[in-house]
């Protein structure tokens, strides 16, 4: 009988890199179909029934209409026209990422054209904008965001305020603006009194930013010096195109995490309806949002992607 660990000796560099590489692999795809796929394949399949935790397993039972068929898509039915408040909260998700987006983008593409420059810090300027990415997570995010509820210190609330600049509608009430118009001053106050929330969302957006602008032919920059170009029509006529196709990228990106937000409402009357035990309801909820994400995707996509010149174009 042939030992295969002599087998693996006698092997090619080549072939043994391959064998390793697919040992590696496979431990991935058995992470993947353990703990995505089928937990993915399960919560779909609640979504068409009524299900409760018993001893040691879930319940799963039909829901019957009152002539005795089976009523599959029930759970998302009460979803929309029984939960007082599911259809409203994703009517307010889709509004905040519509306000978020365009402000999120512009301002990372303005960030990252400054950090692009030639300055003494450049370095430090750039790790500052990225370290958000590093250490949004856990205590410090809470304390920022104001979400004390597992904290219970009292200086860390009054640190948080430090990071508020809710300061529009003060401003509006001191000069004597009380009917301009709802709207207009939550669309206000939404924009700028959570400044550093702003900066916060945008790590990931600046890096790709600076990379697309890293990426522009220095003969195309040298074409607009030729030229003689302006800043701002360097801009518009050599910048712009060469980023917009990671602007795209961008727009999706910034679109997908607003939606899965950890303090996205939505997702908090999911796991509200989930910790009620009721797993089926839970599920349609969840697969009704995804479906809806995609499809404000799938219209962001094909919007944009009008706009976006190609380099090869």
């Amino acid at each position: 009988m042939r030992n295969p660990i002599n087998s693996l000796k006698n092997m090619s560099y080549e072939r043994r890199k391959g064998f390793y590489g697919y040992g590696f692999l496979i431990l991935w795809f058995v992470g993947a179909i353990l703990f995505l796929i089928i937990p993915i394949a399960e919560s779909f399949y609640y979504s068409f029934f009524d299900v409760a935790p018993e001893v040691g397993y879930m319940k799963i039972s039909p829901i019957m209409r009152a002539d005795g068929t089976v009523n599959y898509f029930k759970n998302f039915t009460d979803a929309f026209g029984v939960d007082p408040y599911f259809r409203q909260l994703l009517v307010d998700a889709l509004r905040n990422m519509a306000i978020k987006l365009p402000v999120i983008v512009v301002f990372s593409l303005f960030v990252a054209i400054v950090i692009n420059q030639k300055f003494r810090g450049r370095t430090f300027a750039r790790a500052i904008f990225f370290m958000p990415v590093i250490i949004a997570t856990g205590p410090v995010y809470a304390i920022i965001t104001g979400d004390l509820s597992t904290s219970g210190n009292s200086s860390a609330e009054q640190f948080s305020t430090m990071f508020e600049a809710d300061m529009v509608d003060q401003l509006l009430e001191f000069i004597g603006i009380y009917g301009f118009g709802t709207q207009f001053t939550e669309l206000l106050t939404t924009l700028t009194s959570d400044i550093l929330n702003l900066v916060w969302n945008c790590g990931i957006q600046i890096i790709i930013f600076l990379s697309a602008l890293q990426g522009i032919p220095v003969s195309a920059k040298e074409v607009g010096q030729i030229e003689g170009a302006t800043g701002w029509e360097f801009f518009w006529k050599v910048t712009l195109p060469y980023v917009s196709p990671m602007i795209l990228v961008n727009i999706v990106y910034t679109a997908i995490d607003s939606f899965i937000d950890p303090t996205n409402e939505v997702m908090a009357r999911i796991l509200a309806i989930q910790s009620d035990w009721r797993y089926g309801m839970a599920s349609a909820m969840a697969w009704s949002y995804c479906g809806i994400v995609l499809i404000a995707l799938g219209i962001i996509f094909a919007i944009m992607n009008k706009f976006i010149w190609y380099e090869n174009e």
